[in-house]
Order: C-alpha cells, then structure tokens, then sequence
C-alpha cells in the first residue's frame, strides 16, 4: 500500500489519511521507516498469541471512529489480510465507498490460503471500485458478477514498491555496501536458497515437513539456507526445534524491506508460501518452489517461475535439488518475467480515485 499512499500525498486533488492497525507491528514499523511513511491514526492492535476473532473485533471496532472523524468518500483497502476485511466492513456500516487494492485473487478454496480467501471474496462483496492486478483476477471478479465498470487492472503495486527498492538500492554503492554488513554469516561460496513461512493452513504438520526438507538440503555442502523468521509463536517454535543449531541455515528475525529485497537478489533459490514474494521473484529472475497447495497467483506459474509444491518434504526436497544440479531446468525457471506490472499501479489508482464518479 506505501506507494498508493505516496501517490495520493503526491495529488493535490487528494487529501489522504493513512490509519494503520499494526496487526504486526514490527514489520509495520520498518515499511512505514522505509517508505518514509508516517501514520496518521495508529491503533496499535497486536497483542500476542492473538487470534483471528480479536482482530476482527478489534479492527472493527478501532476503524469506527477514525472514519466518523474524517469521513472520507472513499476507504482504500489492500490485499486479503483480516484488516482488510474488517475496515472494509466497517466502512460499510457507515456508507462509506471502499476500494480494494489487489482485488480479484482467488484459488476457489476457501480454506487454502486461509482465512485470506475468504477475507478478499468478502471484501468483493464490499468493495465499490476493484483494482485487479491482472486480467485474471479481473476475469475472476467478472465471473462473480462485478460489474466491468468498477474493475480498473492496475497491475500490482507490490512491483511499484520492488522496482523503487530495488533501483534505490543498486543505484548505490555505499548503500549496498552497508546492507551487506548485516549479514557477516553469508558464504561467497554457497548458494543461498531464502525461505520465508508464515500461512496458517501450514500448522497442521506441513512446517514441520517443509522444515525437515530444508534440513536435508542444509547437509549439502554448495548450499546456505537463510529464513527470516515469521514472528509467529508456532512459526518460531517449529522453525526452532528442527533447523536450529544446522550450521549452514540462519535463522534470523524478520527483516526490513529493504533488506530482504536485497536478499532476494542475492538468492540462487527462494522457498516460500507468501503471495508477494511469488510476484517480486520473477521480476528478479529468482525461481520460486512454493509451498502451497493452491495459489492464487497463476500467472507466474503459467509463466514458469513460479512452481507449486506444497508441503510434502519429498516433493520439496526433488525439485530444489533438481534446480540446483540441472542448470537447464533452473535457466528455464529464473527466466525475469513478471506478468504483475510495470511499476505504475499507484499512479493509476490515484487517478481512478479522482475519475470515479459512482454513486
């Protein structure tokens, strides 16, 4: 959302108020630095070992007087998180027009990614003005009856963000430089495989089996493993009990944007169950095993960086093996092609704000 925010502070036709929930506050806090963000109402939600019911009460709850106080003709919502939900629901208690950034994304299962699914069909069902990252998630919000007329495909802004990240960091020497320093444990001689985990489906077991599969890989003596590791108490704990204590597989805190972007860049492999990271990678030339059942992101997958894998270790194990002893397969994957935008979605969606004229 940062460069929707910059774009409409940047539009004098537009007066903004950005209310953030802090549904994770320390990596809240680090984008917001970034960007050079500062919010305007911070409700300062988390609270640890929080559930999805608290947050939903809490977020609906805290958004209502924020928007009595501004009341805003539109309320501008991103993504499939329960913040998006609940401030979209609240806004319609009040009769106040929402717009969904990165609307349209499904995988037909309500479980899986979950509750995300159902937080971003439900905030469909909210939503006045519908900005589609793509054509099929603009041709998914048709086929739900959305009228054509309150689509606008964007692109996504999470590319608008990579490409002002990415250039600012390699336009820069120095800067590189200092990132580097952080991460003084990195082997020149290692490819690094990044993973990132955090999706609730994956508590039943498929963490633990997805970690057991990293494990193997870490024996390998041309691999390092680096996971950021989600703040999430199950999270920590899996990740905890079998990679800990591998001297090949670092595990650290959750890192800035910025700093992950350059990791990114610095990675032979990427592991994951995030849907961000499966649009930033390709526009990296990075290939993506992820471990997921469904996604709702096809098109990278139709374009062939991106792979589902779910969270059998096995399955896990063959193809990241695969990619790093066949040097064919793995050109064939990191091929840099991002079907998800070309670095202006905000920019349109500022103006679509201005355009609108829907009662």
């Amino acid at each position: 959302m940062a460069p929707v925010v910059q774009a409409i502070a940047g539009d004098a036709r537009l007066r903004g108020h950005l209310c953030v929930t802090a549904q994770h506050r320390e990596m809240l806090d680090q984008v917001l630095a970034h960007f050079d963000l500062k919010a305007d109402t911070d409700l300062d939600l988390m609270r640890r070992a929080q559930g999805l019911d608290y947050i939903t009460s809490a977020v609906l709850e805290g958004m209502g007087p924020v928007l009595t106080a501004f009341d805003p003709h539109w309320v501008v919502v991103q993504g499939d998180t329960t913040t998006t939900f609940a401030a979209s629901l609240a806004a319609f208690y009040r009769k106040i027009k929402v717009a969904h950034v990165e609307a349209g994304l499904r995988t037909g299962n309500i479980y899986s990614p979950w509750p995300e699914e159902m937080n971003r069909k439900l905030t469909s069902q909210l939503a006045t003005l519908h900005f589609a990252p793509t054509e099929g998630a603009c041709a998914n919000l048709k086929a739900e009856g959305v009228p054509a007329d309150r689509i606008v495909v964007t692109g996504n802004t999470v590319i608008d963000a990579l490409i002002w990240t990415r250039d600012k960091i390699f336009a820069d020497p120095t800067l590189q430089a200092s990132i580097a320093k952080a991460y003084p444990f990195l082997d020149p001689t290692r490819r690094m495989i990044l993973v990132t985990g955090h999706r609730r489906e994956n508590f039943d077991g498929g963490l633990e089996r997805v970690f057991r599969a990293l494990a193997v890989l870490a024996r390998r003596t041309d691999v390092q493993v680096v996971f950021p590791v989600h703040l999430n108490p199950k999270v920590q704990e899996a990740a905890n009990a079998i990679l800990d204590g591998i001297g090949s597989v670092h595990l650290i805190p959750p890192q800035p944007y910025r700093d992950f972007v350059w990791l990114m860049a610095q990675s032979y492999l990427i592991v994951t169950d995030s849907g961000g990271i499966q649009e930033e990678a390709p526009g990296l030339g990075k290939p993506v095993l992820v471990t997921r059942d469904t996604t709702e992101r096809p098109e990278a997958v139709v374009s062939g960086t991106v792979e589902l894998v779910g969270t059998d270790a096995e399955k896990l194990l063959a193809r990241a093996t695969a990619l790093l002893d066949d040097h064919v397969q793995y050109e064939r994957m990191s091929r840099a092609y991002n079907p998800y935008g070309d670095g202006r979605a905000a920019e349109r969606i500022a103006r679509s704000l201005i355009n609108a004229a829907i009662p």
